[in-house]
Formats: structure tokens, sequence, C-alpha cells
């Protein structure tokens, strides 16, 4: 019997500008959407140590209603409530995203926390227990939003955002396909804007994402696994000379193009479930920890997360071996090569690969069990966990 070759593959709408100002196409965009009243997003450092404003005002060519600067690493709420107070009162018809992943994320909340009114808490997914976990239906319609990146993120071209209770510690997921930008712009000037260890930071996550899809348990459809496999090269390729040449362009670009193929790959049916697990354990690591940025986090556990899953996803292991490789071996040395492997590349670029390398105390291990399971990606993850002992174990391996 033939192998089953069907698939979908759902498109979305955006532009992208890339290369030597390509902030002057914002004035297209401003015509595409006939927006008259632009709010910009961003944190202090664009506010006041870049001249991204002047240049988004100048090609806008209408002024601003007005600017939140207030972004805050990791996106907590109070952050997004008054960036949502502030463009409610600026009458904002449109919001531009200018930063890393915290700026474009706090923005997306922003947009929804506008037109949906009320309470994050009401938006947020659900995890009734015993049961997956529900994510409410966000029908209002949403201002456009437009994101310049300074960082190779993969929340750049999203349709999830999650911002941090400060109250509980907990992220709060919403997700909302309208939110996803209508343009984004890798202005060689904004992308050497970010230190390089920012940029390390976020395309290290991506590689763990791109690892990850690279080994789904499901066969890859031909859209997927060349736009994985593709990410993966200018991931291996560039990601190494950050360091080495903080003034290159090209390199941040380059890396910014891995991020959307990464992305436009899980459009085309590349799953999560590989590594569901360890989206869960980075997404609780840099909540709880703010000193352990989000690449770090991936760093500490996509390799754990590897041999977590290894018994039950030897073939998407040994796929993804082969795509880094390794050769002569099959099953368990395939598997267990390319979790070395990847953690190996991690420990080139000078990131954390044990938690103790972050500071982070052996007796916590029981709390980020605790917390990890209620990530909605643990409960994609290929190897079901039924119990936070099964993460005190993997977190102890970790140590």
């Amino acid at each position: 019997m033939a192998a089953d070759t069907s698939f979908r593959y759902t498109g979305y709408p955006v532009r992208i500008y890339a290369g030597p100002d390509a902030l002057a196409q914002l004035g297209g965009e401003a015509e595409r959407l006939r927006a008259q009243r632009p709010f910009v997003v961003c944190g202090q450092s664009v506010a006041h140590r870049t001249d991204l404003l002047e240049r988004i005002k100048a090609a806008w060519k209408v002024p601003l209603a007005g600017a939140f600067t207030g972004v805050q690493a990791g996106s907590p709420l109070p952050s997004a409530l008054a960036g949502t107070e502030a463009a409610r009162s600026a009458g904002a018809d449109a919001i531009i995203a200018v930063g890393g992943g915290s700026a474009i994320v706090t923005a997306r909340a922003i947009t929804i926390l506008l037109a949906e009114g009320g309470s994050v808490h009401d938006h947020a997914t659900k995890y009734p227990p015993g049961q997956p976990p529900v994510s409410p239906r966000l029908m209002r319609p949403k201002l456009p939003n437009l994101a310049v990146v300074t960082t190779p993120t993969t929340a750049a071209n999203r349709s999830g955002t999650a911002v941090i209770d400060p109250e509980t510690n907990h992220r709060l997921e919403m997700f909302d396909p309208k939110t996803r930008p209508s343009a984004v712009f890798w202005d060689d000037a904004a992308l050497l804007t970010a230190p390089a260890h920012l940029c390390i930071s976020a395309a290290a996550a991506c590689f763990s994402g791109v690892v990850s899809g690279l080994q789904s348990k499901d066969p890859l459809n031909p859209l997927a696994q060349g736009d994985l496999a593709q990410a993966l090269q200018l991931l291996r390729s560039q990601l190494p000379r950050v360091a080495g040449e903080p003034d290159n362009p090209k390199v941040r670009l380059d890396l910014c193009a891995a991020a959307f193929l990464y992305n436009r790959a899980a459009d085309s049916g590349a799953s999560g479930n590989a590594l569901g697990v360890v989206s869960a354990l980075a997404h609780t690591l840099d909540t709880r920890y703010p000193h352990c940025g989000h690449g770090a986090a991936y760093a500490l556990a996509t390799p754990a997360g590897m041999r977590f899953n290894q018994s039950n996803n030897l073939a998407g292991q040994a796929r993804l071996a082969a795509l880094l490789g390794i050769t002569g071996k099959s099953g368990t040395a395939s598997a267990s090569a390319a979790a070395d492997a990847v953690a190996q590349f991690y420990h080139s670029l000078g990131m954390p690969v044990r938690l103790r390398d972050m500071g982070i105390p052996r007796e916590d291990v029981a709390h980020i069990a605790q917390d990890t399971m209620t990530d909605f990606g643990l409960h994609r993850n290929v190897r079901r966990v039924q119990d936070a002992s099964e993460l005190v174990a993997l977190l102890e391996q970790m140590w």
C-alpha cells in the first residue's frame, strides 16, 4: 500500500521588507492600511538609544498617535495593561511593534485587549483538571499591526501571545490568528541595534524549535521539511558568526529568515509534539528566573527533552541525526548522538547546558516541575507526561 501523501497547507498574508532602509517601505503600508493614528509599542532602549522612532515617524508620513515605551522583558501583564490603556487613550488605529520578542508579544496582547475588553484571564487558555487545554475563541475584529524586529524572534509572525501574571508567576496564553502582522520589517540598521547576546538568545530559541520540527513523530510533508531544513542550515552557519561579526547585518537577516521559515513550516503541518516538554520547561524557566533568558532556557531544556522522549520517537530523532550529518549509527545510538550534537552546538555558543550553570537551586526542582504541568506545550509532547514526578526526574538529570 502506498504511503499517505495528503497534507494541508495554510498560508497567511504577510509582506516582508528586508535590507538597507527597509523601514522606508512603511509609507506604502500606511497607504495600504489607511491608518491615520499609528501607535508604537517598544521598550526604553528602542525609544531612547536608537533612532527607530524618528525613522518610523518620517516613513509613515502622518504623525504618530503616540508611543508606549514601557515594554519589559518577558511581557509582564502590568506592562500589557498599561500599553492597552495608552493605545486606547490615543485612539490608535494601527499598532507598530518595535523590538524583540517582548515588544511583539506585548503589542499582540494589546491588540487583543483593545478589541475584546474584559480581563486577560477571560481570554487566556484554560487548563481544566484532567482535560485538554481550552483556548477561548476571540472573535472581535483586531487593529492591524506591523512588526519592526530587532532580533530574529519567532514571535514576529505568530498568532499566539503570552503575558506573565506577576501574582502567580504563570503565563497567560491567548490565541488569535487575526493578530498576525500584515507586514514585518528586517531593516539592517534596526537589526544591528540589538546587542549580540540578545540576537543569539532569540536565534538559539529558534534552533530548538527547528530541531523539534525536524524530529516530528509524524512524516514531514515536502513543504515543511524544506523550510525546516533550510532554517537548520541558516542557523548552523550564521549563529556562530554573531558574536564575532556584531556589525554584519546579513548574519542577522539570515537568522530572521530562519525564524520565518520555522513558523511557515508550522503552518505547513510541522508539529510541535516532538519536543512539547522542551517548550513547556523553557517557558517555566524563563518565567520563574528572570536572569535565565529565552535562549538559555531552550539551551538547557532541548538536549534533555530529546533524551526524555527518545524511546517514544526513535524514528524522528534518527531523521534529525541524518540532517545533522550523523552517519553509521541507528536506533538508540543515532538518537543519543543527535541529542549530544544539539548540546554541543549550544555549548559552542557559550550557552548553559546544566541548570546549575544558571544558578538555579536544586531545591527548586519540584516547583519547576509543578509549574510546567500547566503549560500548553506539555500537552502536545510525543511522550505523555502523566505526573509531575516524571518531570522532577528529568530536571534532576538537567541539574
